[in-house]
């Protein structure tokens, strides 16, 4: 019984990490765009809402990946703080290497087509990122 106890603190206490994790990615995630993610989403926006969930689910491929790796709740914050700043520059670069058009004005004009290709590079690059960490 005492085991069951433990194991649930510490499923209760991963619950607690990643939620503060995630509304630390969220924050930071709408800081980077040049636009605000959540009045964009509230009004529909498709292409907003799974650009913003593609990289809070990239960030949970890289959080759920350290926990293979550390029991330590002290490194699994390093990490996905890490993870967060590695999403950043990858919307930058992304940014940068496409100059055929604005990633962010694209996505707040709800164009899926680019929301899809920011989708599959963030997931892509989160499981590498991830794998490296095990």
């Amino acid at each position: 019984m005492k085991s069951l106890l433990v194991d649930l603190g510490h499923v209760g206490i991963g619950i607690a990490v990643i939620a503060v994790i995630l509304l630390v990615g969220a924050f930071v995630f709408s800081k980077l765009t040049k636009f605000n993610d959540q009045q964009e989403i509230r009004k529909g926006n498709e292409a907003a809402g799974m650009y913003m969930g593609s990289k809070l689910l990239g960030l949970c491929i890289i959080v759920a990946m350290v926990s293979f790796s550390t029991s330590s709740w002290l490194m699994m914050l390093l990490w996905s703080a890490i993870g967060i700043v590695i999403l950043c520059l990858l919307y930058v670069l992304v940014d940068l290497l496409l100059p055929q058009f604005r990633v962010c004005e694209e996505i707040e004009k709800g164009n899926m087509a680019v929301a899809q290709l920011l989708r599959s590079i963030i997931i892509g690059v989160s499981i590498v990122v991830g794998t490296m960490l095990i």
